[in-house]
């Protein structure tokens, strides 16, 4: 029926462009998901379940936003569906989407497009009967994995690689490298999420940065500094730790950084280079949304089958802790590991997301 649907919606369209990147179509999906929840009263009960199967090698394959209401009454139809209608067409509109309606024999059921490509099959179902004892987010969600890919900015051909891979993946941006600029700003128009890899200092001083975040910094230089970063690094939408097991455990250091994040609105990874960290709590405190790697790091082991076995290991935990954030980097090896890795998350029940879906 999709395959029929998409002959029938897009045939007689010349694409003149090419359609979106399938990140970028995941990334919509994802907002849509997010719109749906809030979209609908207080009282009624939903399940959002989301299938990212959009892929670049495909131009015809689509995402899907399968949405099933639960309503206390027929008379709360209208309005529950009044409510999510709009909040859905919010976010098409925001990101340039066209609505197609379809038939159906149960439900609603339309189709968003842009360019001429369907990116987005909705079919929003409703009933008066209780939902499952289980809980729709759990439902939605199910298993996460944000894998964040460190140290972009200065090797472009890594970036590339990085974007020809269909998955919803978050990149962190060194600020101040020779391309951090530019690859920054490609992630985000081609839907990938963007975190600022916000240097600080290491045990020992190994391999200091020119400029990083040290401990005995004065509050009003580590703002300064960090306002500098940021605006080196456009289109961030958070921020984890590049380095930083001396900075990271310096609770001054700490108090002083998240304020700053906190009036940006960043969200803040805590990257656990050291077991001493207090980042996180201080990002806790200071009312900042965080979270922590949780699984080991992808590439200790620069080698493709070392990081292939990590990242099994990142999809288990996924499973069983019900989320996980891993941490890679562009080296060659881990990028190939991804390439051959990432496709079975899906089958095995695992959903890719960014970073800041695993924030609180």
């Amino acid at each position: 029926m999709l395959t029929l649907a998409i002959a029938l919606i897009s045939g007689g369209c010349r694409k003149t462009q090419e359609r979106p990147p399938a990140a970028e179509i995941h990334t919509v999906t994802e907002e849509l998901a997010r719109a749906a929840s809030m979209g609908v009263p207080d009282g009624i009960k939903l399940d959002v379940e989301t299938k990212l199967t959009a892929s670049d090698q495909d131009q015809t394959s689509s995402d899907d936003l399968n949405i099933r209401i639960y309503l206390p009454s027929e008379s709360a139809y209208k309005p529950a569906i009044s409510g999510l209608l709009q909040s859905l067409g919010g976010v098409a509109t925001s990101h340039g989407l066209t609505q197609n309606s379809l038939e159906s024999r149960e439900g609603i059921l339309f189709s968003y497009s842009r360019r001429g490509y369907v990116t987005q099959f909705v079919h929003i179902h409703s009933s008066t009967s209780q939902p499952p004892q289980k809980s729709s987010i759990e439902r939605r969600s199910g298993p996460r994995l944000a894998i964040i890919l460190d140290d972009l900015g200065t090797d472009r051909a890594a970036a590339e690689r990085i974007f020809a891979l269909p998955y919803a993946l978050t990149i962190s941006v060194l600020p101040n490298r020779s391309h951090s600029v530019d690859i920054a700003e490609e992630a985000h128009r081609r839907g990938y999420q963007v975190m600022l890899h916000l240097p600080m200092q290491s045990l020992h001083d190994a391999k200091p940065e020119p400029q990083e975040l040290r401990p005995g910094m004065r509050p009003d230089d580590v703002a300064t500094l960090v306002n500098e970063f940021l605006r080196a690094v456009p289109d961030v939408t958070g921020v984890n730790n590049h380095q930083g097991s001396q900075s990271t455990a310096d609770v001054a250091l700490m108090d002083a950084l998240m304020p700053i994040l906190r009036e940006r609105e960043l969200f803040y990874i805590d990257s656990r280079t050291t077991k001493k960290t207090v980042a996180y709590e201080a990002a806790r405190h200071a009312g900042v949304r965080c979270a922590s790697r949780n699984v080991p790091f992808l590439d200790d082991v620069p080698e493709t089958s070392a990081v292939r076995k990590q990242l099994e290991v990142a999809l288990q935990d996924a499973k069983q802790n019900g989320e996980a954030i891993a941490i890679g980097h562009p080296h060659g090896a881990t990028l190939a590991a991804l390439k051959e890795i990432l496709p079975r998350a899906n089958t095995v029940g695992v959903q890719l997301v960014f970073a800041s879906d695993l924030v609180h």
